[in-house]
């Protein structure tokens, strides 16, 4: 609270979260982020981590140009759309864990989709995620990433989620921040991480 005071000025967690709106006008999830749980439950952290995840996500990717989709900082690495394409991808693992699916894909394949839908579609996936996490209906423990090929299936337990497509959903979305400001479009100042808020 005094760090929120001292960085945003004297206004109490509650009323903050409060006044987020998380849709923008088109209907997208986490222009900023839903409000906290007051309880801690392992689901609730996941679903947390989940929101953070779509909220950076929104952020890193709002206005994006056709030259910064095209871009990639060296001539072998992915560029910004193909790297989009993957998170795309991750958040379907996430998704299919969390319902009880299947995987018949890996996460890595790019899609023919036009960037507007793939990034309408990836923080949709994201929110139903983290809805279904939050619904008190869940139990970690009880699911499972599973990985199908050639009739055969590949297990891991959810913890596997975390430190998989979780986080490394994560990580390529610090790429796609530093690939647009490489090309010249920087991250909105204006979203703050820390709170999951947008500065007016």
């Amino acid at each position: 609270m005094i760090l929120s005071c001292v960085l945003f000025g004297c206004k109490s967690k509650q009323v903050l979260l409060n006044d987020t709106k998380v849709y923008d006008q088109e209907g997208l999830p986490y222009f900023n982020m839903p409000e906290a749980s007051e309880k801690y439950t392992a689901e609730m952290v996941v679903a947390r981590m989940i929101d953070g995840l779509g909220f950076r996500f929104y952020w890193s990717t709002e206005g994006l140009r056709p030259e910064d989709l095209a871009f990639k900082p060296t001539e072998k690495s992915r560029t910004s759309e193909e790297t989009i394409d993957h998170i795309m991808g991750l958040s379907v693992v996430i998704s299919n864990a969390v319902f009880g699916m299947k995987n018949v894909r890996s996460g890595e394949e790019t899609s023919p989709k036009d960037f507007k839908t793939k990034r309408k579609e990836t923080l949709e996936t994201l929110k139903k995620v983290s809805d279904h996490l939050k619904n008190g209906k869940i139990n970690l423990s009880e699911l499972a990433i599973v990985f199908s090929s050639n009739n055969n299936d590949t297990t891991f337990p959810f913890w596997n989620v975390i430190n998989g497509p979780i986080a490394d959903a994560l990580w390529h979305v610090g790429q796609v921040v530093t690939f647009r400001r490489s090309s010249g479009n920087p991250f909105n100042g204006k979203a703050n991480v820390l709170t999951g808020t947008v500065r007016a």
